[in-house]
């Protein structure tokens, strides 16, 4: 697991990444492209895209393109996307347990730095 060479490596690089785990999170129920994008606030058309895409390779999601018109693609989880909620939830529910107590860390730290450097 720790060798630089392990495929556990890049499977974690790839769903911890911010995207991901908010995709993971918008796609509670089924979805097509610009609604997964309408509720993701900041993320790209390109990044979005590339988010998928990987999830996508991953198992983790599902791609149906849906007949037209107009033509759509929707995506869904797929049984191990969804295996991914009950963690990600708990991962959720630590940081907003923890935010205050890690903004006055940052803060200490940044202050600390500051001064340091004077």
């Amino acid at each position: 697991m720790y060798r630089a060479d392990c495929p556990s490596r890049v499977i974690l690089d790839q769903i911890a990444d911010k995207w991901s785990v908010l995709v993971l999170a918008v796609l509670v129920e089924p979805r097509r492209f610009n609604a997964i994008k309408r509720r993701l606030d900041g993320v790209t058309q390109r990044v979005l895209t590339q988010t998928l895409r990987r999830l996508e390779r991953n198992g983790m999601v599902a791609r149906r393109v849906l007949p037209g018109p107009p033509l759509g693609v929707e995506y869904s989880l797929t049984p191990l996307g969804r295996s991914l909620q009950r963690p990600f939830n708990a991962l959720y529910e630590w940081t907003v347990e923890n935010m205050a107590d890690i903004q006055v860390a940052q803060r200490r730290y940044d202050a600390a730095s500051a001064r340091s450097r004077q």
